[in-house]
């Protein structure tokens, strides 16, 4: 199970609000998210996605497609992926642990 962190940046749109194409993004990845296939978590600066790492190169490339579907002529996409073998954790596990240390101090 890896986690991918993600941006997806849309250049020369008319405005500089980019919400509609955070939210056609989104759309594909709840499509994903239905079948099993990925979770996943919005933030306000990128989105987190976790699942076997050859599905999430598919979502990727699906969701650096989503802006030229809607007219946009470049897309810059950033990704960092995290892909630790020894043990399986989900996003939430890495949180959880967070917290719980934090209680301890």
């Amino acid at each position: 199970m890896a986690i991918v962190d993600v941006t997806v940046i849309p250049i020369g749109t008319q405005t500089p609000s980019v919400s509609s194409y955070v939210a056609d993004i989104q759309k594909i990845l709840k499509q994903y998210e239905e079948k099993g296939d990925i979770q996943y978590q919005l933030t306000p600066m990128n989105t987190l996605i976790e699942g076997e790492l050859p599905v999430l190169f598919e979502v990727i490339q699906a969701i650096h497609e989503a802006p030229f579907n809607a007219g946009i002529h470049r897309v810059a996409t950033n990704i960092r992926i995290d892909d630790r073998r020894d043990v399986k954790r989900r996003m939430q596990d890495k949180v959880n642990r967070v917290n719980e240390l934090l209680k301890k101090q």
